[in-house]
């Protein structure tokens, strides 16, 4: 699916996810630079990954929704799952596509999933959902719940907090983007609402740099 402004199956376009692209295309090398194409140090996640993957099963398909340069994907890939990435942003995804050649990636948005109903047995949003403005959350996560098979699971990431930060573009642009913080009571809520049930919620502290507040991880599997 090519999304120029991508939008939900009522037929509404959501001009955020022009900005949301917009950002990372500009940001994509300098994020590549930092974020490395693995995960190395980050000893919590790499838990809550594996739970996932064991609690979807070896070999399930699962799509990571807001990919960027696929390190999280080729993770996934190594536990042994089917994955597959997807992102809004073309300059991230052919990273993504020079780093790991040997895995899918595809342009595509959260709102409008191009997977048929029950077509994963999971799928992340791993700091992709906060840039969902909260009039579109409940609805992104029917979504999720559409693409997924009974008893498949979701995964979410996102920093903890009520108050949206905006993040300028490093390199000196004037293109900024904001980051809504997250309350990990009222993400759980809205998962029940679309049909979930929670599994786990991990909270960590910061531990790397630029994190200013603590970092949760939610799995959550579709009843």
């Amino acid at each position: 699916m090519v999304v120029a402004s991508s939008s939900l199956a009522s037929g509404f376009v959501f001009e955020f996810l022009d900005e949301v692209r917009t950002f990372y295309d500009a940001l994509a090398p300098k994020h590549h630079e930092r974020m490395g194409t693995d995960l190395t140090n980050l000893s919590v996640e790499r838990f809550v990954l594996a739970t996932f993957a064991d609690l979807v099963g070896p070999g399930a398909r699962v799509l990571d929704a807001g990919c960027g340069p696929g390190r999280v994907t080729a993770h996934l890939a190594g536990l042994g799952l089917a994955a597959e990435g997807l992102d809004l942003s073309p300059v991230m995804l052919d990273l993504a596509r020079t780093a790991f050649p040997d895995l899918s990636f595809r342009l595509g948005s959260l709102t409008a999933l191009d997977v048929p109903d029950g077509g994963l047995a999971g799928i992340l949003a791993w700091y992709s959902f906060i840039h969902i403005p909260p009039e579109h959350r409940a609805a992104v996560m029917s979504e999720l719940r559409r693409v997924l098979v009974p008893g498949g699971c979701v995964l979410l990431a996102f920093q903890v907090g009520d108050e949206v930060l905006q993040v300028v573009d490093p390199d000196g642009s004037d293109i900024a983007l904001g980051f809504h913080r997250l309350d990990p009571d009222a993400v759980t809520a809205h998962l029940v609402e679309a049909g979930f049930e929670r599994v786990l919620l991990t909270v960590r502290e910061p531990e790397r740099p630029r994190e200013v507040v603590p970092q949760a991880l939610l799995i959550a599997r579709r009843r």
